[in-house]
């Protein structure tokens, strides 16, 4: 009789304890915060009419290959700048792979101090949270990889060393960092319908008592490769982690150009009360004041970037807005992701051009001063030294459309000639064929008419066709007076 007993008091107490166990997950379930606004902010239930963007995608890869990478290689641009884009060789018009940064997704860098919450941001974004594959979060420093965040069919890791020996990838590019950084690169690809439209990048956080050889490789070095190709750079900060130390100060110096990109975001608001927070606000921009010298200060969004809702007794209707103002910020970059790639080659056309109307200028000056008796040696290194002298650079700006503030750095060409001497390169006059036209021709044609009447048909959502400028007009051709006819 004793043992029924014992036994439905065990009983019992196990049903009690189960009870509260599933009361437990109710609340737990209770407290996640709702995430429909993200959805619909960033409008992830509406179809894109992938054929057009693909047909935009293919009509701009084909300009660039036919009318800018030719010159782009007859004028070794790419020894000349460091930060060419990465089309790489190989690579046919009718083959579905990428074409490195002309197909690539629009890419949000994550930067900012250890455990401000900047995983968490990605997990919350993507909902990843409580899931397998979320990026570990924690109060200790956590992230010591750069992990590239992008899509795929299925979920899996991909190695550092898979990645850059990927060339449908855009991240080739990064072997030259070394083996120790391709260890600290992995990438994750998932099915998401955000991932198809952007990729995100997480970093390690900022450690100010670390020295940078402590990483084993050039953390700066490759910050500012991935600053140069994000299209939205979030710096993120939280209330305990405001002062500003050597190596977010040269983080800053790196950023110098592109505060466009750039948002600020006072993470965990939430943990404050309201009078706190806007102590610890100005407390922010009297930290940063020093480190962005523009007249607009950035945009700032102030709010609690994780699954769980906000803290009780705090302006969590301040924080919800500040959240959909962000989510609408993103989403702005990814609608103009097209737009902005078409002008992106364009500049790196205009670029181009410029720098072979130097050399063709360069070409033409050494010609002009060699006699049968000069030394060729004395007679370059003597307008090398002295372009002014010859009027390489004003005679460009005096006949042709070039700005003076796209003009390269004059000591640039001394380093380049360097190189390359001026004997390899044929004037401007002979790169022309019977059958290709004109190189210069062509990137002129690409800049004024093809490219322009590109953006013109995204802009006004006509199929992409294979015409230049006949139905846009999109502006005169720019007189080029030094060429010879």
């Amino acid at each position: 009789m004793k043992g029924a007993v014992l036994i439905c008091c065990f009983l019992s107490l196990l049903h009690l304890q189960a009870t509260a166990e599933e009361e437990e997950e109710k609340d737990f379930i209770s407290v996640l915060r709702d995430r429909s606004h993200i959805d619909e902010t960033l409008r992830l239930a509406t179809e894109e009419k992938a054929g057009d963007y693909a047909a935009a995608i293919e009509r701009l890869r084909k300009i660039y290959h036919t009318s800018i990478k030719p010159m782009e290689q007859a004028y070794k641009y790419n020894e000349l700048r460091q930060h060419e884009i990465s089309a790489y060789p190989g690579r046919t018009l009718g083959n579905s792979a990428t074409d490195g940064e002309i197909t690539s997704k629009p890419m949000v860098l994550f930067l900012g101090p250890w455990s401000v919450g900047k995983s968490s941001m990605i997990n919350y974004l993507l909902g990843m949270h409580d899931s397998p594959y979320q990026l570990y979060t924690g109060a200790e420093p956590t992230t010591s990889e750069f992990t590239v965040i992008m899509h795929g069919e299925k979920i899996r890791s991909v190695e550092g060393i898979v990645m850059a020996a990927d060339s449908s990838r855009s991240f080739s590019p990064l072997e030259k960092f070394g083996q120790n950084f391709l260890e600290k690169l992995v990438g994750i690809e998932m099915p998401h319908k955000l991932l198809e439209r952007v990729t995100f990048v997480d970093t390690p956080g900022i450690i100010e008592n670390r020295k940078q050889q402590e990483r084993g490789y050039p953390f700066n070095d490759v910050c500012q490769w991935f600053i140069d190709r994000a299209d939205l750079i979030f710096v993120v900060f939280d209330p305990t982690k405001l002062d500003v130390g050597l190596e977010l100060e040269m983080l800053f110096r790196q950023l110098k150009g592109r505060e466009s990109q750039i948002r600020i975001i006072l993470n965990k608001a939430d943990n404050l009360a309201t009078q706190d927070l806007m102590r610890v606000y100005g407390a922010l921009f009297w930290s940063l004041a020093p480190l962005i010298n523009v007249t607009e200060p950035p945009r700032v969004y102030v709010s609690s970037f994780w699954p769980y809702d906000y803290a009780p007794d705090t302006s969590r209707d301040l924080f919800k807005r500040e959240e959909i103002s962000l989510l609408e910020d993103l989403n702005q970059v990814i609608e103009n992701r097209m737009e902005n790639k078409i002008a992106f080659i364009r500049q790196h056309g205009i670029r181009v051009r410029i720098h072979s109307l130097l050399v063709d200028r360069y070409v033409q000056t050494f010609k002009e001063k060699m006699s049968f008796f000069s030394d060729p040696e004395l007679v370059f290194k003597e307008i090398v030294d002295d372009p002014d002298k010859f009027y390489i650079f004003k005679s460009i700006l005096a006949k042709t459309n070039v700005s003076k503030f796209d003009l390269p750095n004059r000591d640039a060409y001394r380093d380049f000639f360097g190189v390359n001497p001026v004997t390899n390169f044929k004037p401007l006059t002979a790169q022309c064929s019977y059958m290709g036209g004109c190189l210069l021709d062509k990137i002129e044609r690409a800049i004024t008419n093809e490219l322009p009447a590109l953006l013109s048909s995204i802009n006004s959502g006509k199929q992409p066709g294979l015409s230049s400028c006949e139905a846009t007009g999109c502006g005169e051709k720019p007189k080029n007076r030094y060429r010879k006819n």
